[in-house]
């Protein structure tokens, strides 16, 4: 039972209790306790029993308009606010402190989304106006200077001053490329070849001590093959052959004295100038190969003697590359077959056959000599191999 109805059948049985008289003013009182039980009624809370949520509206309730509104202020007002632009003002000097004016100035921001490009004025000053505050990157760059980098921060609203730019001169790296003349370098180094002997006297021209000697042109081929016929030594040592062979008897069908001899020396200087030409200068020239002596020197013995007895069949062509020795083949049995014509004989195809492989032989020979004995027993050969590479 609530408090309104407790309170009624109190005035009930108040009034039954009292006179007639008294009616009025107790009615008058009855009425003022139920008024008074009402009042007491209205103010006192709801039971929250049956679970259910009460209906009242909370000014503090999200969903309440005006509670939202505020919301939405305060949020706005603790929101960050956007920086004020700024500005940017500099100069740009040169190494002697005088203004350069026409610079190219470029303003960057950090996330590149911001790029500006201004030229300095005849001050040399540079101004940027309405920048975004935060962190910048500014490069100068001047004909004839080199470029020059200036970072910093800008405030949000600041006009950032920047200390003078100052400009270098722009270094000048020059690369010169020295290109030799190959035919010059060969020319200097048959020169050098020249002057190579054997026990100061014997011509040992056809040897190299450099390794990437340059390749002889057919001018220098021909001079070579020149130099080594008409060298008084290599006269003198055929002449003392053809004597030994007068005095053998040897080709008995030239004779004796004086005319026997002048054949033999004859046959014997021609058969040396012949082979001379042939395997050193006309079928090198014609095949593109080098007729030298390329001296190893290094590595084990094994390998130097196999590289010396290869010379009659292994050579240096003229682009660099090792190639089978076809000048030299050509030139030993084309030699033999011009000397076959030379001497007498009753059977030039066997003399051209037996006197070439004597030629081959001699050839891998002379290779061995030039390897393992010359530089012992030549200054010249050993003064040469020290200047090479």
């Amino acid at each position: 039972m609530n408090a309104e109805h407790t309170f009624l059948n109190v005035g009930i049985h108040a009034i039954s209790s009292f006179s007639n008289a008294y009616r009025a003013w107790a009615l008058l009182l009855t009425m003022l306790v139920v008024s008074c039980g009402v009042l007491a009624n209205a103010q006192t809370p709801m039971p929250a029993g049956d679970g259910k949520p009460s209906d009242a509206i909370s000014i503090n309730d999200s969903s309440s308009p005006i509670a939202g509104s505020s919301s939405r202020q305060e949020q706005e007002s603790e929101a960050p606010q956007p920086g004020k632009p700024g500005n940017i003002v500099g100069t740009i000097l040169d190494q002697s402190g005088s203004v350069t004016p026409g610079a190219t100035v470029r303003l960057t921001s950090e996330d590149k989304s911001y790029s500006r490009e201004v030229v300095s004025g005849d001050n040399g000053q540079f101004s940027f106006s309405s920048v975004p505050p935060g962190h910048f990157n500014i490069s100068v760059s001047s004909e004839g200077f080199g470029e020059k980098t200036f970072s910093g921060e800008l405030a949000s609203g600041q006009t950032y001053l920047m200390p003078p730019i100052v400009l270098s001169i722009a270094t000048v790296v020059t690369a010169v490329r020295v290109a030799v003349d190959p035919v010059e370098v060969a020319t200097e180094e048959v020169k050098e070849q020249e002057h190579q002997r054997v026990f100061g006297f014997i011509p040992n021209f056809y040897v190299t001590y450099n390794h990437e000697a340059a390749p002889l042109t057919t001018k220098l081929k021909f001079h070579l093959a020149w130099k080594s016929s008409t060298d008084p030594v290599t006269i003198a040592g055929t002449a003392f052959l053809a004597g030994l062979e007068q005095a053998g008897d040897q080709y008995s069908e030239f004779g004796q004295g004086m005319e026997g001899y002048g054949k033999r020396l004859g046959a014997g200087y021609a058969d040396v100038v012949a082979s001379t030409f042939l395997s050193g200068a006309i079928f090198p020239s014609l095949l593109h190969q080098d007729p030298r002596y390329y001296f190893q020197g290094t590595g084990s013995t094994r390998s130097r003697l196999l590289h010396a007895v290869q010379n009659s069949v292994r050579c240096k062509g003229d682009n660099g590359e090792w190639q089978v020795n076809y000048s030299n083949l050509l030139g030993v049995f084309g030699g033999a077959a011009v000397s076959s014509y030379l001497y007498p004989t009753t059977n030039r195809a066997t003399f051209t056959l037996s006197s070439g492989m004597i030629r081959l032989g001699e050839s891998s020979l002379a290779g061995f000599v030039q390897e393992f004995i010359v530089p012992k027993i030549s200054k010249s050969a050993r003064r040469a191999k020290q200047q090479q590479p």
